[in-house]
């Protein structure tokens, strides 16, 4: 049972937040902008003249605590043999968003995000189902080799962009990205290999010109996010070919790395080629599988942080990460929590030279425990105290809670907010 104490300084930081209002998977799962003329990208000649945007590393420090919008935009069937979205209703912009259980995305949600303190969203969006056209065969299988077309449908460009608005509108940090196209479902199209770029390319190039021609004119607080968690032809987790029968394959590990240098580098010279506020549009680019090289069991691990390159000077760059952790175990993994934020800083910080993004973090349950609760806080402090942003997956506020809008978990929230409520 919570102490009084415990109960006490919760309902004070919800009072501050009110009056403020201002990775591995363990088990699986201004600066200036013109780069260098040493092969990286260049920015157009003459694009429209966008205001001055803020360095990556100041939008990093200024976001504070952030969340994810998930299980939403990013909404997809995920298996080629049962493709049930597009069976079995009728491809609506809703039927996508809602088709995971969660409410249809209102203003009102993100304004008690704002309201409570929190200072960016993330926007997972999962964008195949919406390009081109889909052709199903036996009622409800996929070859995605039919798969024809690069254009986004306009009905979902439309609806993604009134999310962005939303968050945009009460002043936060959007990162939108590139979601479910990634990872171990067999719809999954991006995969970290440089036959699956060469195979993805043309297609990757053409969503990513859509995107940022929609939102060329927004301001500094919109970020575009490259890839989410991106895996190699065998889909392994923890470093590239894990899961490959010998457990490590330096060919394969050495095409996945490559190949995740390569789709940063095309996404950031297709952002900056549309020109406007994409010329200086902060960015963010993920490790392979944005693993975090969490862990000592296996020498490998670190390899997604040392094989990152940078697409362009850094500046307008950062670099993402994820991180899940069980919240139960937290007495003994705050070694291992410290050793994650000093990797950031020796390999991404210091190496690269860029901010660092922790996109998805979390307790590991759903549940609004005490244990989830502290392990929260000090996860958020030391972010925090690293300069890093971090963004809590999910749970906050879910399912039919974000109708109403109420929180699911007002514990973890207000640990998370901790750190950057109370006092200097």
């Amino acid at each position: 049972m919570e102490s009084a104490f415990t109960l006490f300084r919760y309902g004070i930081i919800a009072l501050l937040a009110g009056l403020l209002a201002f990775s591995c998977r363990p088990d699986v799962p201004v600066d200036d902008p013109v780069p260098d003329d040493s092969g990286q990208p260049a920015i157009p000649d003459d694009p429209p003249a966008p205001g001055p945007f803020e360095s990556a590393s100041d939008a990093v420090l200024h976001m504070g605590a952030g969340w994810n919008l998930g299980n939403t935009l990013d909404t997809n069937s995920g298996d080629v043999d049962n493709m049930w979205l597009e069976a079995y209703t009728s491809r609506t912009p809703n039927d996508y968003e809602t088709g995971w259980g969660q409410a249809r995305t209102t203003r009102e949600l993100i304004h008690m995000f704002k309201e409570a303190g929190f200072g960016a969203i993330r926007v997972p969006v999962t964008w195949y189902p919406h390009i081109g056209t889909i052709t199903l065969h036996d009622s409800n299988k996929w070859d995605p080799s039919t798969w024809t077309g690069t254009q986004v449908d306009p009905a979902w460009m439309a609806r993604v962009k009134e999310v962005v608005d939303y968050v945009i509108d009460e002043g936060l940090y959007c990162i939108l990205n590139v979601h479910h196209d990634t990872g171990a479902g067999s719809t999954a199209w991006l995969i970290a290999g440089d036959e699956g770029f060469q195979a993805a390319r043309i297609r990757y190039q053409a969503l990513w010109k859509q995107i940022a021609e929609t939102f060329a004119d927004y301001g500094e607080r919109l970020l575009f996010e490259s890839y989410n968690e991106m895996l190699d032809p065998y889909d392994s987790w923890c470093f590239a070919s894990y899961a490959t029968p010998e457990r490590y394959d330096a060919g394969v590990a050495a095409s996945a790395y490559s190949a995740i240098n390569n789709y940063a580098k095309l996404f950031a010279e297709t952002v900056r080629a549309t020109g406007g506020n994409n010329a200086m549009r902060n960015l963010v680019v993920n490790t392979y599988g944005a693993c975090s090289g969490d862990g000592t069991w296996n020498k490998h691990l670190l390899e997604p942080l040392v094989n990152m390159r940078v697409p362009e000077a850094p500046g307008h760059i950062s670099v993402q990460i994820h991180s899940y952790w069980d919240a139960e175990k937290f007495n003994s993994q705050k070694a291992d929590i410290d050793r994650l934020f000093s990797n950031i800083a020796t390999y991404l910080q210091g190496s690269l030279g860029v901010p660092v993004i922790i996109g998805e973090w979390g307790g590991g349950t759903a549940e609004d425990t005490y244990a989830n609760a502290r392990f929260a806080e000090y996860f958020s402090r030391k972010a925090k105290e690293s300069g890093v942003a971090a963004f809590w997956w999910m749970g906050l506020s879910d399912g039919e809670d974000r109708a109403l809008p109420k929180w699911t978990m007002p514990k973890a929230k207000n640990s998370i907010l901790i750190p950057y409520l109370e006092q200097n």
